[in-house]
């Protein structure tokens, strides 16, 4: 029954969205509050996670509402809205983060020096972000789009442009690396408990 209700409720959503797109696509620039507001908070925590900093989080996800904004005429119905906006994420992070590579890579060595004399235990969060600093930039997508945001392999292979076979294939080898994590005392994120599309 929960499922069937979820299945409409989503339905309805998409519906929605579409409706919203072609409003602003047709010149309604008022309309696209909706799309912020639907997507905002899921987008900055795709940002978070992948960039690790709050500000840069949110300084991203206003980059990517407004190059939305400006692109939103080119975004054709036959993917979903959303791999699309994702896909703008992904562009503009993975662009953050080659800029930045070089001075991130001191600035985790300085943070990993920095707890090991101070000797503290990490907490949850940093815990997450340390799991994440281990991954390469592709895992941390797949693992964020798939356990954070319940995207299907289809809809990861579309955000990413890599065949969906390949997506599930990496995915199941960083779930085994990730439970070798755990074993050495790390943690690990979960399956997602329900599949957008």
């Amino acid at each position: 029954m929960k499922r069937a209700e979820a299945t409409r409720e989503k339905a309805g959503t998409e519906k929605e969205l579409a409706s919203i797109v072609e409003q602003v696509q047709q010149g309604d620039v008022q309309a696209y509050t909706g799309i912020i507001e639907y997507f905002q908070r899921p987008i900055y925590l795709y940002c978070y996670y992948l960039l690790g900093s709050r500000e840069e989080a949110e300084d991203s996800a206003q980059d990517i509402f407004l190059k939305a904004l400006e692109h939103i005429r080119g975004f054709s119905p036959r993917a979903s809205f959303s791999a699309w906006l994702y896909t703008i994420a992904r562009n503009h992070c993975t662009d953050l983060l080659k800029r930045r590579s070089k001075s991130f890579k001191l600035f985790k060595l300085y943070k990993k020096q920095q707890t090991e004399t101070e000797g503290t235990s990490l907490g949850l969060t940093e815990k997450v972000h340390e799991l994440l600093a281990r991954l390469s930039d592709e895992e941390r997508q797949i693992l964020l789009l798939r356990a954070l945001e319940n995207y299907s392999f289809e809809q990861i292979g579309s955000i990413m442009e890599m065949n969906p076979a390949r997506v599930r294939k990496k995915y199941e080898r960083l779930r085994t690396k990730l439970g070798r994590q755990k074993e050495k005392g790390g943690i690990t994120l979960g399956e997602p408990r329900s599949h957008r599309g």
